[in-house]
């Protein structure tokens, strides 16, 4: 069985409950982390689907690793090699096909409701118009051609969209509480100056109720991750 392919840019923003959930079923799966010195892979060949990370830098910075992810991102749906992103690696998937990607209208930082936007969105995340997950982000994408957005929110329009397969998130689904711990207790200045903002949350405010707010969201996770996967089974002829 083929692994799964997971970019991460940062030490601080890595699988977390992606990892957890792809060990509880077996599944194999290499991580490169540019921060600590790991190239990409050259190619998606080899890789059953491909997880993009988040990060802190925006996708409009100059750095060749976020260039060499957006080419993956385009071999890997050339290949028909699911691709599934997490906030900056959603944004990233939207470079790579094509759209913009600009300052969010208003930062969302904590934990936020978002509206999920027609049928298909169900098969993705689930039968709630309105989950609440995980945000940390200063932009926000714009759609891709062929884009089918599947969700939204007041602060931030785009916060989900599929190109068949592919799946681009605004959201932190793969959070867990380690790095929700470790998040919350590293501001940067950039965080000191949107405090202010309504969506942006305090730490405490954050940490309020963890436990059973990242329950409910690794549920909506699970189901996340089991639908990407099955699209790599069904590419590689297992039913």
């Amino acid at each position: 069985m083929k692994p799964v392919l997971i970019l991460q840019h940062l030490h601080q923003d890595g699988p977390a409950y992606l990892a957890r959930w792809l060990q509880a079923r077996g599944r194999r799966f290499e991580v490169f982390n540019t921060e600590a010195g790991q190239d990409f892979p050259d190619t998606v060949d080899g890789y059953a689907a491909m997880a993009v990370l988040g990060g802190e830098m925006s996708a409009n910075d100059p750095l060749p690793s976020l260039r060499h992810a957006e080419r993956l991102i385009l071999d890997a749906i050339d290949a028909d090699v699911p691709v599934l992103g997490h906030c900056l690696g959603g944004q990233l998937m939207a470079r790579a096909l094509g759209a913009k990607v600009v300052p969010s209208p208003a930062p969302e930082i904590g934990w936020h409701p978002i509206r999920v936007v027609g049928p298909a969105a169900a098969t993705w995340f689930g039968d709630s118009p309105e989950p609440v997950v995980f945000q940390w982000h200063y932009d926000a994408f714009e759609l891709p051609p062929r884009a089918q957005l599947l969700a939204s929110s007041g602060a931030c329009p785009h916060q989900a969209f599929a190109v068949g397969p592919h799946l681009a998130m605004q959201f932190h689904v793969e959070l867990d509480d380690a790095k929700l711990r470790a998040w919350v207790a590293a501001h940067d200045e950039r965080f000191l100056a949107a405090s202010h903002a309504p969506t942006v949350h305090d730490g405490p405010t954050m940490l309020n109720d963890a436990g059973r707010r990242l329950r409910l969201q690794q549920a909506l996770a699970d189901r996340v991750y089991a639908r990407w996967l099955a699209f790599a089974d069904t590419a590689s002829g297992r039913p």
